[in-house]
This record gives structure tokens, C-alpha cells and sequence, in this order.
């Protein structure tokens, strides 16, 4: 009898634990509900924030004695082109929105008090214009977005795949529900036709902010669901315009030469005898709206991009994955400042995106974007030694424990893989005060180097570069990093005993 009261007590014990398990998996995704429900909401409060600016510039000129005001009698010309600006980018931003496929069910209730991070959702989509071939890694609460033109297509173990492909192409929409796919053929339409005249801001006519989008509208789109947020939030969705102009823009051209063209030279270089049959990997941690990674492939290598931030996903899948052609659309990054300008004219330019078309840009079979946290996407035993090839840019500072990704970037490269480094350490994380007393380690270049000395890597090539990040190039002000660049070659593990004093 007591052997059979142990087996039920036991039984229970498990039914417990499994009470528990499916109770976390619906509190995090509740959670996760949350924070993409604050991250959207940044963006649909993007077109009120930015009207804010101008009303409080008009309030400024209205309390101008008259004699002040008759010199600068263009302003309310100018608060109307900047109003039609703000437009132009409100469309821009809401077609993107029509076009993003969430992970998750944002329409369901949820009351939670407390959320993450609202950027800390993770979200895998593979982008490709050819084939590809999703990766293996599985976290929890994830999701993965596949994007190919093949009859197949892979899920991974404990993840969901969600197909998002290129304007136009016919693909597989897979969903993993409890280990069990079903495929669905699916033909994606063209998200929006919109007149190009329409998008001067010297022009007689605004479009709506909303936009005139054929897709029907998303429900989770609904104002309903839409948040309050502050006004940082929103101040990420600026820096997002920004980022596009550094990635996707000609005007970008000159800071991705500063920053990509030496990482790029420099894989040529070492992977000189590449197979196309037999492409080496390579891994990029904060890729950010996805060039740096997408001309990584275009080399001939298995690209992944690893991106934390959701704004940066959304926007990098919406240029990745729906761009049309280049040139596409326009957008007006530099209407939010007023400091600096050498004229009204170079702050109110246009800025038109994509630069390239990135599906017709020759990528690699293989290409693909993995959202997610680096430590905990890539901290997984089925990682270690994967990648022939690391390269961070303007990344390793984003760390709360730099020590950490320098540890995590030797375990996932195989012997003899390289770490190719560009950026400054401008820790993300340094003098934050706030009640989550969040972890900072802020290491000097002197201490990097020998802690990746430590964990098995030996210096190849080392230089500074000047460069700037996402600056307006016609700026009174151009902020510039002296920034570290090297690359480093893991040591087999005996070597690396063998060099250890």
C-alpha cells in the first residue's frame, strides 16, 4: 500500500508541476502580450507626439513681439511642410504596421501589473528572397518567421514558424502547435499603392496619417488596444527613421562605409576560399535593421542577424520582406530637431528608402533574422561551435556583462572561427538609476582584450576608425567614435591550455 501511495503522491506531484508550468507559460506570454501591445502603441502615438512638437513651436512664435515675427514670416510655412512631413512618415510607419504578423494573440485580454522590458519579446523570421533554411535554436514563449519560395520548410523544436514572405511570392504559413505542423499555402498581395508626388512635403497635399492601405485593417490595430506611453517610447520610433537612413538610405552610404565596408573586406579576405556549395556561417549580434547582415550574405555566407530590440524586427522584416523596389518610399528623419540646421531646406529633405532592392540584392540561401536576447538565444548547448564567423558592430557595449558575450562569442565560434569587432564601448547600460539597479560591467579596451585573451582568442588585426552613428550628415554637430575594430581567431582548446601561464 505504500508503494502505491508514493506512485500517487508522485503522480500528483507532477500534475503540480505541470499546473505550474502552463500557469508561467501564460503569465509570460500575457507579458509578452504586453510589452508588444507598448511597443506598437509607440509607434500609432508617433503622429499625435510629433504634431505636440510643432503646436509648441507655434506657441513659441505666437509669443514673438511683432517686429520679431516679421523676420521670420516663413514659419507658418514651415509648421505646415512640417505637418505634411509628419504624414509622409505616419504613412510610412502605419503601412509597416499593416504589414507586421505579431507572434502572438495581442487582442486577448490580459491584466498584468507588472511587464518586462519593453523590447524583451523574442521573435525569430528567416528573410529570404530565395530559399532558406531555418535555424535550429528553440527558446521559450518564441516564435519563428520563415521565409522561403521552397515546397519546404522547417520548424524548430518547441517553436512556432510563421511565414511573412516578399511581396508577391507563394510560401508555406507553418504553425507548430504542440509539435504538430500543418502547412498552409498562402499568397501574400501588395500592401498599399500610394502616389510618390504625394510624399513632397513642398506639395499642396497631405496624405492622412493612417494612410490609404488596401490590406484589411489589423484588429490589433484597433485604437481600443492602443496604450498610453511615454514620451520615450515614442523618441525610439525617431531613432528607428534614423537608423533607416544609416541602413537603408544613399545618404547612409558614407557611415556604412565607415563601419561595414571594413568588416565586409575583411570576410573576404580571410574566407577568400569559400565554398558556394559549402558556405561558411556567420553570426551577426545586434544587426539591427538587418544591411550589415543581408551584405554579409550577399558575400556567399550563411548570414544570421540577432536583433534584441522588437522596433528595430518590425521595421527591419517590413524593409526585408515587403520592399518592392528600391527607392520605394520616402521618409523625413531629421524634422524632429530644430538645433544644428544650416537650413530649413536641409532639415525638411526628403530621404528616399530602400537603397536597394533587398530581395533582388543576390543573397545567400540561408539568410535569416533571430530576435531575441544574444545571452539567451545563443547560451544553448546547440550552439557551441557552430559559427565560422562572429561580427559585432556597434554591439559588444550593449551587454550588462560584457565578460559574458566575450564568453558566449568564444563557446558558439568553432576553432579557428574569427571575431571581427567595430564599435566603440559606450556601455548602454552605465549610470542608469532607477529601482531595478540593473547590472553594468564597463570594462576598458585594455581589459576587453584580455579577457577575450582569456577565453581562448588571440589578436590578428587591430586599428581605431573614425566613424559616426546614424548622424545627419548635414549637421552643424557630427558626434564621432574613435572605434575600436580587430579581429581575433579562437584557439583550439589545447592550444589555448598551452598558452595559459
Amino acid at each position: 500500500m505504500s508503494s502505491v501511495r508514493a506512485a500517487e503522491r508522485e503522480m500528483h506531484r507532477g500534475e503540480d508541476e505541470d499546473d505550474e508550468r502552463r500557469r508561467q507559460r501564460k503569465l509570460e506570454e500575457a507579458l509578452e502580450v504586453k510589452s508588444l501591445r507598448r511597443i506598437i502603441s509607440a509607434y500609432l502615438n508617433y503622429p499625435e507626439a510629433a504634431e505636440e512638437d510643432v503646436r509648441r513651436y507655434e506657441r513659441s512664435f505666437k509669443m514673438l513681439p511683432p517686429s520679431h515675427k516679421a523676420l521670420m514670416s516663413h514659419y507658418p510655412l514651415k509648421f505646415q511642410r512640417l505637418r505634411r512631413c509628419i504624414s509622409v512618415n505616419s504613412y510610412f510607419i502605419f503601412s509597416m504596421l499593416q504589414a507586421f504578423e505579431p507572434p502572438l494573440d495581442l487582442s486577448q485580454d490580459i491584466d498584468v501589473r507588472d511587464g518586462p522590458h519593453p523590447e524583451r519579446v523574442s521573435y525569430y523570421h528567416d528573410v529570404s528572397g530565395v530559399k532558406s533554411v531555418c535555424s535550429s535554436q528553440s527558446t521559450s514563449t518564441s516564435e519563428r518567421m520563415h521565409i522561403s519560395n521552397s515546397d519546404q520548410a522547417c520548424c524548430g523544436e518547441g517553436s512556432s514558424a510563421v511565414c511573412s514572405p516578399p511581396i508577391g511570392l507563394t510560401t508555406k504559413k507553418e504553425v507548430n502547435n504542440e509539435g504538430h505542423c500543418d502547412s498552409i499555402t498562402e499568397r501574400h498581395t501588395s500592401g498599399g499603392e500610394y502616389n510618390r508626388e504625394m510624399h513632397n512635403c513642398d506639395g499642396n497635399d497631405a496624405i492622412d496619417s493612417n494612410g490609404d492601405v488596401s490590406s484589411p485593417t489589423r484588429t490589433w490595430l484597433d485604437p481600443s488596444l492602443q496604450l498610453h506611453v511615454p514620451l520615450v517610447d515614442v523618441d525610439k520610433v525617431r531613432c528607428i527613421v534614423r537608423n533607416i537612413v544609416r541602413d537603408w538610405a544613399a545618404e547612409g552610404q558614407k557611415e556604412r562605409d565607415q563601419c561595414y565596408k571594413p568588416i565586409l573586406e575583411e570576410l573576404d579576405s580571410l574566407f577568400a576560399d569559400r565554398s558556394k556549395e559549402s558556405p561558411p556561417a556567420c553570426l551577426v549580434p545586434g544587426a539591427g535593421l538587418g544591411r550589415l547582415a543581408l551584405e554579409i550574405s550577399c558575400l556567399g555566407f550563411i548570414s544570421q542577424g540577432n536583433e534584441f530590440s522588437y522596433y528595430m524586427m518590425i521595421c527591419s522584416s517590413f524593409i526585408l520582406n515587403h520592399s518592392r523596389t528600391a527607392g520605394e518610399w520616402t521618409i523625413y528623419p531629421w524634422i524632429h530637431s530644430n538645433c544644428n540646421s544650416l537650413s530649413d531646406s536641409d532639415q525638411l529633405r526628403p530621404v528616399s528608402v530602400p537603397d536597394i532592392h533587398p530581395a533582388s540584392a543576390g543573397i545567400t540561401e540561408g539568410f535569416s533574422m533571430c530576435g531575441g536576447d544574444f545571452v539567451e538565444v545563443y547560451n544553448d548547448p546547440n550552439q557551441v561551435g557552430v559559427w565560422d564567423a562572429v561580427v559585432t558592430c556597434f554591439f559588444i557595449d550593449t551587454a550588462h556583462n560584457i565578460v559574458e558575450y566575450i564568453e558566449i562569442i568564444s563557446r558558439i565560434l568553432k576553432d579557428g572561427g574569427v571575431w571581427i569587432n567595430m564599435g566603440p564601448l559606450l556601455y548602454h547600460f552605465a549610470e542608469m538609476y532607477g529601482q531595478d539597479d540593473e547590472m553594468s560591467i564597463e570594462l576598458s579596451l585594455e581589459d576587453v582584450k584580455r579577457v577575450a585573451l582569456h577565453y581562448g582568442f588571440h589578436f590578428e588585426k587591430e586599428k581605431t576608425i573614425e566613424t559616426t552613428y546614424t548622424t545627419n550628415p548635414k549637421s552643424m554637430m557630427q558626434n564621432r567614435y574613435n572605434a575600436a575594430f580587430w579581429t581575433m581567431r579562437k584557439r583550439s582548446a589545447i592550444a589555448t591550455e598551452q598558452a595559459t601561464p
